[in-house]
């Protein structure tokens, strides 16, 4: 004789096939009660003649909650679609329930209690420490259910066995909604121009197009007077920084129509200034002339508050930022015959530890991830790690040589752009083994900088020695969008973190360019 369909195990549904009319019911009719509407799931349930839950789960709870116990092992004998090591934990649920509360009947109960162990769970193909730690309760009483508690048991012991019965005996709770949630976030992350959050409905299919990616010039910056060779974005998003080769930097407003206004030009410096860092606040803006003393600006009055040359007696090649806008680390660049050095300062300019010797590697570029808790430095071919609170570091070696590095915003991704004209992803703990790569733009000669970018960072931009920037979308080895526009290499590129429609791209040109998405930029 055939078994009705609710007893039967529910195969996964297959490509090409629909869900089957049954499950599909009692999902709806499960959403339907979690949220609220008890009327009418009874009634889809009622119309459908499908139930919620099948004859065997209601069964099962009022055996259990009467204490047929002989019973309780009959209908999970009887069920189909369950492993058997399955079956055996469900019957030793089962069994121990009645054994702990023989057990709490004290010496009346003492004897039944034994022979529960020994002809009901000792047979049972299950963890024998389980089987041994109810024969030490049968002395110590460890665990015994007192008859004031037994309802209460008895409800836990429901739950425990639906747990580990079969996914049709019961619809986990928020089942529907996790399928859909699934459903749109692999639509999502299949789409490979997702870049605006607010994107995404339920109604249709998810997919973007290209008009998300900035891509569109919107304006041109030529305030400075020679190459500009670094471009930064504050971490809020609401300013911009550059800096070059006529040794001054500009900080640039973003107002709210995505037009950038010049706010402060930072003079003093007396060589190019190869790159800038902002702190985590946004509150200071490092600029490092070449060769030069680093400085420290106050981006609210635009006036430099400290001139780190005068108290650090190093010339700086890079640094970067702790996150609490207190400290910074920063790599020197002696000559050859002084010893490569790491080390931290306060924002007095006092040095407040320090690493050196032959062991330290020659750095051109280092990042502190977002958590402080690992430096990265780049060397002329390896990645050097440490965990700062630990002290314990590792390599990651590249063949070619390296000229930039670019955490991504949540730390866990970084990329370095390598002469061989190609961009290397690795992730910044030690699992990291072999690297995404990015290949088709240009560079051999020059430093060129790239940089994560877009929602959720799924996107990586880089300049190149053509003259023209680069996107990638993160799982795509090949660029997904072009930008032309500068008529010199493209030094640097910056996306905007909390503007995923903006970007910024630092050129030879003497310009920096602002990019918006398409569709961005015709809503404004």
């Amino acid at each position: 004789m055939d078994q009705p369909e609710s007893s039967l195990p529910h195969a996964a549904v297959q490509k090409g096939q629909t869900p089957r009319r049954e499950e599909l019911v009692r999902l709806i009719a499960q959403s339907l009660y979690s949220l609220g509407y008890r009327k009418a799931a009874a009634t889809l349930e009622a119309e459908s003649g499908v139930p919620l839950y099948p004859p065997e789960h209601d069964r099962l709870l009022l055996d259990v909650m009467s204490g047929r116990w002989d019973a309780c092992a009959a209908t999970i004998d009887s069920l189909t679609g369950i492993t058997e090591r399955n079956r055996a934990v469900a019957e030793f649920l089962v069994w121990r329930g009645h054994f702990l509360e023989l057990l709490g009947t004290g010496d009346a109960g003492l004897r039944l209690a034994t022979e529960v162990l020994s002809r009901r769970i000792a047979p049972l193909a299950i963890d024998r420490r389980c089987v041994h730690w109810l024969a030490r309760a049968v002395v110590t009483s460890e665990g015994a259910v007192a008859p004031e508690a037994v309802a209460e048991c008895r409800i836990g012991l429901f739950l425990d066995l639906v747990e580990a019965l079969p996914p049709w005996f019961r619809v986990p709770s928020g089942r529907l909604e996790h399928l859909v949630e699934t459903a749109v976030i692999q639509q999502v992350a299949s789409c490979i121009y997702h870049n605006l959050p607010d994107e995404v409905t339920l109604f249709e299919d998810h997919k973007c197009h290209e008009e998300q990616i900035p891509s569109d010039c919107t304006q041109i910056l030529c305030a400075h007077k020679n190459e500009v060779w670094f471009v930064r974005f504050s971490n809020d998003g609401n300013y911009l920084a550059s800096s070059s080769s006529d040794c001054t930097a500009i900080i640039w407003k973003v107002e709210e129509d995505d037009t950038l206004t010049k706010k402060y030009c930072l003079e003093g410096h007396k060589s190019p200034i190869s790159f800038v860092a902002w702190s985590p606040n946004d509150r200071m803006l490092l600029t490092c002339g070449n060769g030069e003393s680093l400085k420290l600006w106050n981006v609210d009055t635009g006036e430099c508050n400290l001139k780190f040359g005068a108290a650090v007696k190093h010339i700086i090649a890079s640094c970067a930022w702790f996150p609490n806008s207190e400290k910074i680390v920063c790599a020197s660049s002696e000559p050859e015959s002084s010893p490569n050095m790491i080390f931290t300062c306060d924002l007095e300019g006092q040095e407040l530890e320090m690493w050196a010797g032959e062991r330290i590697p020659k750095v051109s570029d280092l990042a502190v991830t977002p958590d402080g808790k690992h430096l990265i430095c780049v060397c002329p071919n390896e990645i050097w790690i440490r965990e700062l609170r630990k002290g314990r570091e590792w390599k990651i070696p590249e063949r070619q040589t390296i000229s930039s590095l670019s955490l991504s915003g949540d730390g866990q991704s970084m990329i370095v752009n390598l002469n061989s004209q190609e961009i290397h992803l690795w992730k910044t703990n030690e699992s990291s083994r072999v690297p995404d790569k990015f290949k088709g733009h240009k560079q051999g000669k020059f430093v060129i900088r790239s940089c994560f970018g877009g929602s959720d960072y799924h996107f990586i931009a880089s300049g190149s020695e053509d003259s023209q920037v680069y996107i990638w979308q993160r799982c795509m080895e090949m660029p997904i969008k072009v930008l032309y526009g500068h008529s010199m290499t493209v030094n640097c590129v910056s996306w905007n973190p909390a503007r995923p429609q903006m970007l910024a791209s630092a050129s030879d040109d003497r310009t920096v360019r602002i990019w918006l998405a398409r569709k961005a930029h015709s809503l404004t």
